[in-house]
């Protein structure tokens, strides 16, 4: 049975190899101490232990969690009185974004879990940490992150505010306290015996630096460590930090004090955003091996680690006030956290290529996103309103990476009994080194090492030939590659022209767009008018259609009394025909008329004529004989005269008089037209009482109550005429 560490005692072990974020413990090259003193490494040098995979191989995918924090506005925003954008409703996980304070349609985002303003660190933890803990030490890699805007709370949601002194963990406790007291209780609740070591990382401007390095900082510029620290792959789609210290614990309070050294080795500024902004992203990782004991009492060792990252904050640059070297330390920040938004976009695309090689931040983080470890990231926003923009674009990379599917393995397990194995051998050899040292002068080793050496010399000989050949060979194909790198490099150029172009021509293109959503607006309401529009045209069509078809039945009754009509309008053009045969008759007898009328005015003209010329010649007679009776002639002219003007006078009274009595008569005519039409009518009515003959229609007709009118009008006109 192993031994209980000292608690008192800390370890500080020298650098060596340490894969980030990736299941495969047994590559791992770290000097583990356990209690009983051994070392792990001599079994991880041999490459003999033995694996066991846990009961189940490979668990399904799972979705990487995704929680949101609403910060409470601060007291500079409050003095403002600065407007909340955000609404938080934590019963539905809903965070929605109130556009209608810019007269836009709101905008909802569901996550795993929402915290509002309100909430607490305890409840934080409980939902979004405690679960992965105990994935930790079931041999799981798990990892927690925050990131969000400057100034919302992402150091404090990771670390919180702790005191030293205080035994028991304060409300305002962080993520990483609580996870380390959280991890010591189930440890001492199981009465395990384990190891657990503890890193502490920064990343800056690209560079890495190790917080809990116990190097002299003061000999070298801006607390850089001599010891280089280098990110490699490890082949298998991990990464591996070189250089880094794991330092052994043994209790929470040594993990706190780590953790105050380390953060207060973070670099951080004063900016117009945030009083004590992070400039870098850290990453606080917590390795824990367990030993348990199987059925058949064969112990074995199980790995688990859980990062706890802490991201810098995204900044307008213009906003938070940054100059010169500040903004490009802005700058490389955003870049990181830009190139983190492009792998969440293609992993939620499925892409065929996940950058993840563009920045050391995806590097660390490949096996969180889309890998092999169990991921829980917590999204911190701001309420307030001055801060929308970088709150929508925080909830949409959050709402995207919910998308995201891991395909969590849990860690290998190895024989403890393998691993002492192979440390007792190591201790032999060494032993046998130390005593051929002693016996001899100058450095000596043992007979059986120095054939292991010769053996192995020969065998590195034959390998470095086979490399000089190889080398050789991948000479000649580096020339090859040089002269097509030279001609891709020409491609390049050719395409870094093009490029230059088409980014003239996307913002020729952006100004079109903008027209073009702006046109699209229009259109759109256009649209929604026509629409209207036609909806009520359809309206009017239906009732257009029932009313043509009313119409239509109006138009057949119609047509029925037009056929009636046009029957009634055939037998009344028979009878005018009729009408205007017997007109025709009645004006033919009233020509003759008048001609007789014209013949009898002709000859009385005449005979006037031939008065007056009688009268002239006896005149002339007259006044031949004037001398002798002047008087008697001038009574005879006057008496000429006097007849003369009254048979004129006569004569024009008669005109009048034949005028008046035309008049007369053509209205008697007219009115016996109608009468003798009546008379028609009535005939034709009695058509069927008697057959037609023309005899009876004499007889008939002198009958007529007209007919001696008509007689007497014609006898006494010619009597007129011949008076």
């Amino acid at each position: 049975m192993a031994q209980t560490p000292n608690p008192s005692r800390r370890s500080w072990v020298g650098p060596a190899p340490m894969p980030f974020l990736t299941p495969r413990p047994e590559r791992r090259h770290l000097e583990m101490r356990w209690a009983d003193g051994v070392s792990q490494s001599a079994a991880r040098r041999s490459g003999v232990g033995a694996v066991a995979r846990d009961g189940c191989e490979r668990d399904q995918e799972v979705n990487v969690q995704v929680m949101l924090r609403c910060r409470p506005l601060s007291e500079e925003e409050q003095r403002v009185n600065a407007q909340s954008a955000i609404s938080c409703n934590e019963s539905k996980r809903e965070v929605t974004v109130l556009h209608s304070l810019f007269k836009q349609a709101d905008k909802t985002f569901t996550f795993d879990k929402v915290f509002g303003p309100q909430s607490q660190q305890r409840s934080i933890y409980n939902h979004a940490v405690a679960p992965l803990v105990t994935e930790v030490l079931e041999g799981y890699n798990c990892t927690v992150f925050v990131f969000g805007q400057t100034g919302t709370g992402k150091t404090y949601t990771m670390e919180g505010e702790m005191r030293q002194k205080v035994s028991e963990l304060p409300d305002t406790a962080g993520v990483i306290p609580r996870a380390v007291c959280h991890i010591f209780e189930i440890l001492t609740a199981r009465k395990a015996d384990y190891s657990m070591k503890v890193t502490f990382l920064e990343l800056y401007n690209e560079d890495i630096t190790d917080l809990l390095s116990l190097e002299d900082q003061s000999r070298f510029p801006e607390g850089r460590q001599k010891r280089p620290i280098t990110l490699m792959e490890d082949g298998k789609g991990g990464a591996v930090i070189r250089g880094l210290e794991e330092i052994v614990v043994y209790s929470p309070s040594d993990i706190y004090s780590l953790l105050e050294h380390g953060s207060a080795r973070r670099r951080t500024a004063d900016t117009a955003l945030n009083k004590q902004s992070s400039r870098s992203h850290a990453v606080f990782s917590i390795n824990i091996q367990v030993k348990e004991t199987t059925v058949g009492n064969e112990e074995l060792i199980k790995y688990g680690r859980l990062n706890l990252v802490d991201l810098a904050g995204s900044e307008n640059i213009a906003r938070s006030g940054a100059r010169e070297g500040r903004a490009r330390e802005t700058g490389e920040m955003n870049k990181s956290l830009l190139t983190l938004g492009r792998v969440i976009n293609a992993l939620v695309e499925h892409s065929v290529h996940v950058p993840y090689r563009d920045s050391k931040l995806t590097r660390l983080l490949r096996e969180s996103l889309g890998g092999k470890a169990k991921t829980c990231i917590i999204a911190t926003v701001s309420p307030s309103a001055h801060s929308l923009e970088e709150t929508l674009v925080t909830l949409d990379y959050a709402a995207r990476a919910k998308s995201i599917r891991n395909k969590p393995e849990a860690n290998k397990k190895t024989c403890k009994t393998v691993v002492l194995k192979e440390l007792y051998q190591e201790m032999e050899r060494m032993k046998q080194d130390v005593k051929a040292a002693r016996e001899k002068n100058g450095i000596y080793i043992s007979h059986e090492r120095f054939a292991q050496d010769e053996t192995k010399r020969k065998t590195m000989k034959e390998k470095i030939e086979h490399l000089e050949l190889s080398l050789e060979k991948q000479n000649k194909e580096v020339q090859k590659f040089k002269a097509l790198y030279l001609a891709e490099q020409e491609c390049h150029w050719d395409f870094e022209s093009q490029n230059n172009d088409l980014k003239v021509n996307l913002e020729s293109l952006k100004g079109k767009f903008i027209d073009l959503e702006e046109a699209h607006c229009r259109a759109h309401m256009s649209l929604r008018e026509k629409d209207f529009i036609i909806s009520n045209l359809l309206h009017s069509e239906h009732l257009i259609i029932e009313r043509a078809k009313d119409m239509r039945n109006t138009l057949e009754n119609a047509t029925e009394d037009i056929s009636v009509l046009l029957n009634k309008q055939e037998r009344q053009s028979k009878t005018e025909a009729e009408n205007k045969r017997l007109l025709s008759g009645f004006r033919a007898e009233l020509d003759r008329s008048l001609g007789v009328l014209h013949a009898t005015v002709v000859g009385s003209v005449c005979e006037q004529s031939k008065i007056l010329e009688s009268i002239n010649e006896q005149t002339k007679l007259y006044f031949l004989a004037r001398n002798e009776s002047e008087n008697q002639l001038e009574r005879r002219i006057a008496r000429a005269k006097d007849m003369y003007v009254s048979g004129v006078q006569c004569m024009k009274e008669l005109a009048n008089t034949m005028r008046q009595q035309s008049i007369i008569d053509s209205e008697q005519m007219r009115q016996n037209i109608s009468t003798n039409a009546n008379a028609i009518g009535n005939v034709r009515n009695n058509r069927n009482l008697y057959d037609y003959n023309p005899m009876q229609k004499k007889q008939s007709v002198e009958m007529h109550p007209n007919y001696s009118l008509y007689m007497n009008t014609t006898v006494s006109r010619s009597d007129v005429f011949r008076s």
